[in-house]
């Protein structure tokens, strides 16, 4: 069956507007819901809601307050002074002008022994020592491992 044939049930458009029942359950419910939804609205520096507008809100029928729309409620954020501690108040310490630095270079790392004759390169690219003495370069330039 196609949608155009299907009957108005079968609508994916909402076409009613939902009615709270104002039960006990129900009221202490969204009594809550606005104690817990004020709380947040403190935090964030917006007006309180009280019980009606908030059950309005909720179920799509009143206005959410919005304090930067309306000049006169909108308060800007200023920050909170913070007090001249005497640790901010360095002025009594002398500075240090030497330009001199803390630790010295690091050597560079050399080999200064005569065990390793040299480097060969094996498959791929791979940098492999060559002990002096030994065959290990004449099996690299074969490519044996």
């Amino acid at each position: 069956m196609t949608m155009h044939l299907a009957s108005h049930a079968y609508s994916s458009v909402r076409n009613r507007k939902y009615n709270p029942k104002y039960t006990k359950a129900n009221i202490a419910k969204w009594t809550e819901e606005c104690r817990v939804y004020n709380k947040d609205l403190k935090r964030m520096g917006q007006p309180k809601m009280s019980l009606e507008q908030y059950i309005d809100y909720v179920h799509g029928k009143g206005k959410v307050p919005n304090p930067a729309r309306d000049r006169a409620a909108f308060k800007p954020y200023t920050a909170p002074e913070i007090p001249a501690y005497r640790r901010n108040d360095t002025s009594h310490i002398p500075s240090n002008d030497s330009c001199a630095g803390v630790a010295t270079k690091k050597e560079p790392m050399m080999y200064t022994g005569d065990l390793i004759a040299g480097i060969a390169t094996m498959h791929k690219s791979n940098a492999v020592p060559v002990l002096k003495g030994t065959d290990e370069a004449k099996d690299i330039a074969r490519m044996r491992r």
